[in-house]
């Protein structure tokens, strides 16, 4: 394994690229730096700006967690306009092994190392050691994973790479139905991600803000919404939280009962972190848990927030050289 170190490691999203070191199998990730993916023509560039700001030397493999279907040598991302061919890369960048694999992947395999202290429980009670665990997350996109023991006498885990985010968005109630409708009129296809992301924020609050016959308004981001909704109390901007956190729930109670995750749902992403202490007394865990004759076997499942300073994903990424 020697000959996969220094490592560099990569958490690629559709908005930043965030990149780390590991000098050896016993070092810890450093030198972690967030890099704007809209500065940069091409993801080499982001790396190659990444080793001369940080000083470092040509790395001896790389690995990459990326927001998008690896499913081939060509790369061409979902949610931003980079491409690249996987083994191209590989000899401009001097490496003798570059795994690229999807972020949600990458994440799944760094749940067994995820500290409690950077978890934050909401609902249900203890997981079942050596269990299914479900993995989602909201940020530019919507990221789904699963990770299911192989061996359990080992703790060995294999992780999931599937694009769950793409799957159709089911409404709960007549205002969803109809908020779905609209969304639809304007993207066809109305999938989890085109509500439970950055941008699917947005879209929510247009659409609530056109079902009650407000005015235009101009919404920029979902920063903007989730303020007005913390700090001034907009009627509208909670109302779309509150949406957003059930359709979360019922998407990741979904994924629950798909994967049998009574090793715990664990919810990753940029979105929901922002709001925490407001999401904890959300409809999250009620619109989880809302799945008739299997709501007695999702209420003991527990779902933790990922709340960390530094990305996780950079260690599963790292994992999947070993």
């Amino acid at each position: 394994m020697s000959e996969t170190f220094p490592r560099l490691l990569g958490d690629v999203g559709g908005t930043n690229a965030r990149f780390g070191w590991q000098a050896s199998a016993n070092s810890d990730i450093q030198h972690v730096q967030v890099l704007p993916c809209a500065d940069f023509p091409s993801l080499e560039v982001a790396i190659q700006t990444y080793l001369k700001q940080q000083k470092l030397p040509a790395p001896q493999a790389c690995a990459l967690g990326i927001a998008n279907p690896v499913t081939g040598d060509k790369i061409r991302m979902t949610n931003h306009h980079w491409t690249f061919s996987i083994s191209e890369m590989a000899r401009n960048l001097g490496v003798s092994k570059l795994n690229v694999i999807n972020d949600f992947t990458a994440l799944a395999l760094a749940i067994p190392s995820i500290s409690k202290d950077q978890l934050v429980q909401v609902g249900g009670k203890l997981a079942v050691d050596l269990s299914p665990k479900a993995i989602i997350g909201a940020g530019t996109g919507l990221g789904v994973s699963g990770l299911l023991p192989v061996d359990t006498g080992l703790d060995q885990w294999v992780a999931l790479a599937g694009e769950g985010g793409h799957a159709t968005l089911a409404a709960h109630t007549e205002t969803e139905y109809r908020v779905i409708e609209l969304i639809r009129q304007r993207y066809g296809h109305v999938s989890a991600e085109r509500v439970l992301s950055g941008q699917g924020l947005v879209d929510l609050y247009l659409a609530l803000r056109q079902l009650q016959q407000h005015g235009p308004v101009e919404v920029t981001s979902a920063a903007d919404i989730t303020h007005w909704a913390l700090k001034n109390k907009d009627p509208l901007a909670l109302q779309s939280l509150e949406m957003f956190s059930g359709f979360l729930g019922s998407v990741a109670g979904d994924l629950a009962l798909t994967l049998g995750a009574l090793g715990g749902v664990y919810l990753g992403g940029g979105v929901v972190p922002r709001w925490l202490g407001w999401f904890e007394t959300s409809a999250f865990r009620e619109r989880f848990e809302a799945k008739g004759r299997f709501r007695d076997y999702l209420k003991d499942i527990p779902v933790y927030v990922i709340n960390a300073n530094e990305s996780p994903a950079l260690w599963g990424a790292s994992r999947s050289l070993n």
